[in-house]
């Protein structure tokens, strides 16, 4: 499969991982536009990813996913886009933009979650974050997925802060 010549960012990664925070962050030294998925698909059913969840059940958010990323590969170019946890589902991802894959152990995202501030509120939203040991699964079972799907790793333990991520992001766009 051909990556898209879209000029956009990918980020992938396990939730929690800081794909959203980097995501601003590096369009904000870029001067680009930065798109959210989770937000995007908030915004189209007027409620949060929690009670979307709760409400209509995880397959549906994933249908959601996957408009969200067709509505992407046609329309959005030189963008970063920050992307939920299973968004690697979707079957056009690699039409969508170059991906980069924001890489971190299980207890290293714990960690930065934990904290964060509002550590609270940032685990709370996370709906699949709430049994640690089925995370834990979930976890393990992506990590594969998303180290095949990347066309960049970067692990982002290996920075001592967000300043120094960026600058290595920066790279890429």
């Amino acid at each position: 499969m051909k990556i898209s010549n879209s000029g956009n960012l990918l980020f992938i990664g396990f939730m929690g991982v800081g794909k959203s925070t980097l995501a601003k962050e590096l369009a904000k030294e870029c001067g680009s536009v930065c798109l959210d998925t989770d937000k995007i698909i908030e915004n189209m059913e007027s409620k949060k990813i929690k009670k979307i969840f709760e409400s209509k059940g995880e397959e549906y958010f994933r249908e959601l996913e996957q408009k969200v990323a067709f509505w992407l590969e046609k329309n959005v170019r030189n963008s970063i886009i920050s992307t939920g946890g299973g968004f690697i589902a979707v079957k056009n991802l690699k039409k969508i933009g170059k991906i980069i894959y924001l890489k971190s152990s299980f207890e290293g995202i714990i960690k930065r979650l934990e904290n964060s501030p509002k550590a609270k509120e940032k685990l709370a939203k996370r709906p699949l974050l709430q049994d640690k040991k089925k995370a834990k699964e979930l976890f393990k079972k992506r990590s594969d997925i998303y180290e095949k799907l990347a066309d960049i790793i970067i692990n982002i333990e290996k920075y001592k802060n967000e300043k120094d991520i960026i600058k290595e992001l920066v790279k890429y766009h």
